[in-house]
């Protein structure tokens, strides 16, 4: 096999409850992901070693060096199975950067699953999702997709099958923001207020809502920890949320640790129309209309 082609979609996380900060930097979360019809697509390509290019409309933001998450992705799958591969990755970039969809997390995921297909490894799911968690929290969902609870970092992962498609439209800004420096504002934000912060819950009117398909209930409880540093780093998110909120949104929130803002929808029309008034206003550079839950990455 010369060529592998696939698609590895975004998420938007509808709950993301962050607990205290940990002796080793990291927080306990408790993370609903939700897999959307945003899709970055990866290809592998035979080759003697392993490198990354990138095309598309974020294509001038991702590294294409040793900072490259797919790379990293090939080169630990190369190691688990004991033997020196090469491939040349082509990311075509539709995911935003920066922009809390955990695109370089999906091209990871997307590596794994090319490169294992190419390199004729045959290893199964489980196999690939012990290596994504080392390579960062997000990178175990964007292999299973659909909609899951992921705790500890995010990375221990459990099904949650959903009643029906929600649809969504997402307000991208147009400038980035560090994971890193919005969880660091987090914590710098509740230790200001002085408040003990608690152990984080899984909403069960969330999960309920996510079971049965009810889009209105969904809108009433999609939630966000990190929402309040994002819009402390970035102000003007504010005014995105409450556009979209006027234009009928069932619900508005960041998406992970944003400055993405994500609308649920009541309907596929709904959301294209969301997304058009979206994407006048001067804090967004591209609005996009998406349905989910959908399947995480798979060869073709």
């Amino acid at each position: 096999m010369s060529s592998v082609t696939v698609r590895v979609p975004a998420k938007v996380n509808v709950q993301l409850s962050v607990g205290p900060l940990r002796e080793d930097g990291y927080h306990d979360l408790v993370n609903v992901f939700h897999a959307v019809s945003v899709f970055d697509e990866v290809v592998a390509k035979e080759s003697e070693s392993i490198t990354v290019s990138v095309a598309g409309d974020w294509a001038d933001q991702v590294p294409v060096d040793d900072g490259n998450l797919a790379i990293q992705a090939a080169r630990a799958l190369a190691k688990h199975a004991g033997r020196t591969y090469g491939a040349q990755l082509v990311i075509h970039k539709s995911i935003p950067v920066a922009g809390g969809m955990a695109g370089g997390s999906a091209d990871a995921a997307g590596a794994l699953v090319a490169c294992n297909e190419l390199w004729g490894l045959g290893l199964p799911l489980e196999d690939l999702m012990e290596i994504a968690a080392d390579l960062g929290s997000d990178v175990p969902f964007s292999l299973l997709g659909g909609t899951a609870v992921g705790t500890g970092r995010g990375e221990r992962l459990s099904d949650v099958p959903t009643g029906g498609q929600f649809h969504w439209a997402f307000a991208v800004a147009r400038e980035g923001l560090s994971t890193a420096k919005v969880y660091a504002e987090c914590d710098r934000l509740r230790e200001t207020a002085g408040v003990e912060v608690p152990w984080p819950q899984l909403s069960e009117p969330l999960l309920a809502a996510l079971r049965t398909g009810d889009a209105e209930a969904l809108g009433g409880q999609l939630g966000n920890d990190l929402q309040s540093a994002a819009l402390s780093l970035r102000p003007d998110l504010s005014d995105t949320l409450e556009a979209g909120r006027r234009a009928g949104a069932l619900g508005a929130l960041v998406s992970g640790s944003g400055p993405t803002c994500a609308f649920l929808a009541t309907d596929a029309d709904h959301a294209l129309r969301l997304a058009d008034t979206l994407s006048h206003l001067p804090t967004c550079r591209t609005a996009l209309a998406a349905h989910g839950p959908v399947p995480g990455p798979r060869p073709s």
